[in-house]
């Protein structure tokens, strides 16, 4: 494969994985409207379905937002009768999220058509592709972390407050 040829087919990836990207959060965002909470909050539950009971600070670690934020995420999660914080019986200072039953019943159903169209998806793939496309989107989630940890230490001049010229 000539170099070009390389070039054309990552720029074709970039922009196929930025529509399939966008067409999740787009979805994510639907479904938790339906629930009265935002996407993000939804997505930090989901981490919490896929992996068990976290942390916040696991939280914060597989999702790339700060603690303080997570802290938020899991009130409101809390609030909304979604999840719960647990004590460790045997470390009482250390406090893990769990999602409640009613994430299953609730949820759940919401994201059985993306779940159909997914599988739809992949189905013609051999295990051989499937285990390519599974790596990739280990890395690609790996690069993302580190994507949004960067992002979140640069701080751009349009971000900064100005200076309040009011009374102290």
């Amino acid at each position: 494969m000539d170099e070009e040829h390389r070039k054309e087919l990552i720029s074709s990836l970039n922009t196929a994985m930025r529509e399939a990207s966008g067409c999740g959060v787009m979805y994510s965002q639907a479904v938790a409207r339906r629930l009265g909470i935002n996407s993000t909050d939804l997505e930090c539950l989901d981490r919490i379905v896929l992996h068990g009971p976290l942390t916040a600070g696991a939280l914060a670690e597989a999702t790339g937002l700060t603690t303080g934020a997570i802290t938020g995420v899991i009130d409101r999660l809390e609030r909304a009768g979604f999840a719960r914080r647990e004590r460790d019986p045997e470390d009482r200072r250390k406090v893990s999220v769990c999602a409640n039953p009613v994430v299953f019943e609730r949820i759940a159903p919401l994201f059985e058509p993306m779940q159909r169209a997914a599988l739809a998806a992949v189905a013609p793939y051999s295990d051989e592709e499937l285990a390519l496309f599974l790596d990739f989107l280990k890395r690609a989630r790996e690069a993302s972390l580190g994507a949004m940890a960067e992002l979140r230490d640069v701080v751009p001049k349009t971000a900064r407050r100005p200076r309040s010229r009011g009374r102290r």
